[in-house]
């Protein structure tokens, strides 16, 4: 092949290239209608395709199965939801009465711990009977019935005393406000009512208010006597009880966890009989100061006033400390003056104040294997949430929750560390 036939060739093939494929509109087939070329419908067809085309997606197509309701291409609700819905709003109106109905029964509640504790308490000497061959109803009868009569006794003792010096207080009450107005006076002009004015007026209001007080302290013992009573069965049943009651409790409870259940119970037991055995030691501690204080001051019925300080104190919640030193402020003031009166006064205060921060809770860190802060802590604490009763019952409720986080949950071994030590006298180390 000659180069002018070469060039010949190449120069064909560039215009082929350029001039580009044929056209395929042109070459294939027949002609085809303007519409098709804008996406109209060919003729002779009515538009099924597209129409299916632009259908709601959510609509199955032919041979398929309608969307289950609540699944994620179905626009019903669930079929629960109007079942669980009921559930709900049936929950809340339950839970709402069982609320209101713990607080309706809350004295209820309150009943069956006080006796629970006292069927606790008195566990032990009701024991003590049956091991010398008493029936358990008779011993628990004895037991709670000697306790009941020591109270008794000791209110009918005391409760005598009491108003007696009552009275006489308040014959004597014009005499001091008399001789304190005319010291008042004697530096400030102030206008203060005269001893027979003021008598009046309280008598005129004691008068108007008579009828309405009487019903209110009426209604007050008789619900006081109810529940006293309430109590005092309650405790008796669960005496009488004993292992009865513990059995029937452990029925309910799996064989495997009945041993840590009864564990449980003497644990509660014993710290509530350890308490009851400090408020004891507190009681004759307070007894012998008081007596030896009121000896010095020779105010009158010095030893049964002291008895009556020490059993008060120790076994009234909250307010027994103040009721128990009431009387013999009185008893200062009336029989012996004003002076004695608040020499008294001061004595009850410093001596609850030694005995709640340093005596109580030292006693109960030996007894109930509690620290004394924490202990102090627990009774302002459950003083102030439940009241008087809850600081009375306080210290047993804690050393019980102590027991219990002692008993099951686990504790570590400690590293070597100076901060668990106080650093030693280097004086003593070298010698």
């Amino acid at each position: 092949m000659t180069a002018s036939s070469t060039h010949l060739d190449e120069g064909a093939d560039d215009a082929r290239h350029a001039v580009g494929p044929p056209d395929t509109a042109t070459t294939d087939g027949p002609e085809q209608p303007d519409g098709a070329a804008h996406g109209d419908p060919a003729p002779g067809t009515d538009g099924a395709a597209q129409d299916a085309d632009r259908a709601d997606p959510t609509t199955p197509a032919p041979g398929q199965d309608k969307p289950t309701p609540g699944t994620a291409g179905s626009t019903h609700p669930p079929r629960w939801l109007p079942r669980a819905l009921a559930l709900g709003i049936v929950a809340v109106f339950v839970g709402i009465f069982a609320w209101n109905a713990l607080g309706a029964l809350k004295s209820l509640w309150v009943a069956i711990l006080i006796a629970f504790f006292l069927s606790l308490a008195l566990e032990p000497a009701t024991v003590w009977l049956v091991r010398r061959g008493w029936k358990r109803p008779a011993a628990a009868a004895v037991t709670l019935l000697g306790s009941l009569a020591a109270i008794v006794g000791v209110m009918a003792l005391f409760g005598n005393l009491f108003v007696q010096q009552l009275v006489e207080l308040g014959g004597t009450l014009p005499e001091y406000y008399g001789t304190l107005r005319s010291f008042i006076l004697g530096f400030v002009d102030l206008p203060l009512p005269a001893p027979d004015d003021l008598v009046g007026e309280g008598l005129d209001q004691f008068g108007s208010d008579l009828a309405a007080s009487a019903l209110v302290v009426g209604s007050a013992l008789l619900s006081g006597l109810f529940w006293s009573i309430t109590i005092l069965l309650v405790a008796f049943y669960l005496l009488a009880a004993g292992p009865r009651f513990r059995r029937a409790v452990c029925r309910w409870v799996p064989t495997g966890h009945q041993d840590e259940v009864l564990h449980l119970w003497e644990v509660v037991q014993r710290k509530v009989s350890d308490y009851i055995d400090t408020r004891l030691v507190l009681a004759l501690i307070s007894t012998v100061v008081t007596c030896v204080f009121l000896l010095i001051l020779r105010t009158p019925y010095a030893i049964p006033l002291a008895v009556f300080v020490g059993v008060v104190s120790q076994f009234v919640p909250t307010i027994g400390a103040y009721l128990g030193g009431a009387l013999p402020i009185m008893v200062a003031l009336t029989g012996q003056g004003l002076w004695q009166a608040g020499a008294v006064l001061l004595f009850v205060v410093a001596y609850q104040q030694v005995e709640n921060l340093w005596l109580a809770p030292m006693l109960s860190e030996r007894a109930l294997e509690m620290n004394a802060a924490v202990s102090l802590l627990v009774v302002l604490a459950f003083g102030a949430v439940f009241g008087a009763l809850g600081a009375f019952l306080a210290l047993p409720i804690a050393a019980t929750i102590q027991a219990m986080a002692t008993t099951y949950l686990q504790r570590h071994e400690l590293i070597e560390s100076h901060m668990f030590n106080d650093p030693e006298d280097k004086w003593v180390a070298a010698g």
